[in-house]
């Protein structure tokens, strides 16, 4: 078998905050081949964005990784200097933002800031590193490409920014992709173009992705596998069809639940109840037991990762199991 392009084994990454420790990811396992898109999904506050920022070492302080490993291709990068880290930050690791203007310099043209993400990595004469840009925009669907690369991000659209975001985390080939929540803010039309434009490029290209959203409706026909992340921790994993035909934990059924297009006309929308636990004074065992409705005293114990279907990964002391098919009369 090749090398996965990520293994990620027991991450940890702890706020050590002044009120106590935050606990934002306690304990996360996942492995991505190339070309693999795996949509990490949960609420707001799961630390799904806390995952993404830790694989590309962009963590801030107070939080800092306290243990586990990250091999990017076999290298560790927990534990990585600086000057490594930035050497693969943009070049075989990119990120896309939620927010386009967090990539985009406001008071540099698009093609001065794609240029100097191509010649930061590598050697490359300007007039060949502007063909490159303009071929990054074109791939991304951007209409006049060499219009464009002599715009100003305020004169695009925000549609067009995050595709300029896009095309500019595609320019040096990443063998991986974080993108966090990138289509949140666009309207559904443009969305829906931009996570067809991005499966296309892991296809074509072989980047592997990792797609970090609060919707599961978006990561069923983008990703090839579904990680469920609550409270620092994933409670389910496995592919994509499984996942959302069959969940195993009561969370994934209650964020189905939760999807609009998956009730009845006029019926309720069966919601979770309740609010995710502070993380930072988490309750003993299962974190979603005060919101479960499968929850008992075995609950106030801390359920192990387990397989209970093939493929399939939960950390549950009730998971939604099939019913055992009845027999056949003799």
């Amino acid at each position: 078998m090749s090398t996965p392009t990520l293994e990620v084994a027991g991450l940890q990454t702890h706020f050590l905050t002044r009120d106590g420790v935050l606990k934002a990811v306690d304990g996360v396992d996942f492995a991505l081949g190339p070309g693999e898109v795996l949509g990490l999904v949960g609420e707001s506050g799961s630390g799904k964005s806390v995952t993404g920022f830790s694989i590309i070492g962009l963590v801030d302080p107070p939080g800092r990784i306290v243990g586990g490993s990250i091999l990017y291709r076999g290298q560790e990068l927990v534990g990585a200097d600086e000057e490594s880290l930035r050497a693969l930050r943009g070049n075989r690791i990119a990120m896309i933002f939620q927010d386009p203007m967090m990539t985009l310099n406001p008071v540099l043209r698009v093609d001065t800031q794609m240029i100097e993400a191509i010649q930061a990595h590598h050697r490359m004469p300007t007039k060949a590193a502007r063909a490159k840009a303009r071929d990054a925009l074109d791939m991304v669907g951007i209409p006049s490409p060499d219009e464009r690369l002599r715009n100003y991000p305020h004169q695009l659209s925000g549609g067009m920014r995050q595709r300029v975001a896009i095309a500019i985390a595609f320019l040096n080939e990443p063998d991986l992709i974080i993108a966090d929540e990138p289509t949140t803010a666009l309207d559904v039309t443009i969305q829906a173009q931009i996570i067809h434009e991005a499966q296309n490029l892991c296809r074509r290209t072989g980047t592997a992705m990792i797609w970090i959203t609060h919707d599961l409706a978006v990561v069923a026909g983008l990703a090839d596998r579904i990680a469920v992340m609550y409270a620092g921790r994933i409670v389910e994993q496995g592919q994509t069809d499984d996942v959302i035909d069959r969940p195993l934990h009561p969370y994934t059924a209650g964020l189905l639940g939760s999807v609009p297009s998956a009730n009845k006309r006029g019926v309720p929308l069966r919601q979770i109840p309740g609010m995710t636990p502070n993380l930072m004074n988490l309750p003993a065992g299962c974190a979603f037991r005060s919101r479960c409705a499968y929850a008992d005293t075995a609950c106030a114990t801390l359920p192990e990762v387990t397989q209970p279907l093939a493929d399939r990964s939960c950390r549950c002391h009730h998971p939604l199991l099939p019913a055992p098919a009845a027999e056949a009369p003799a």
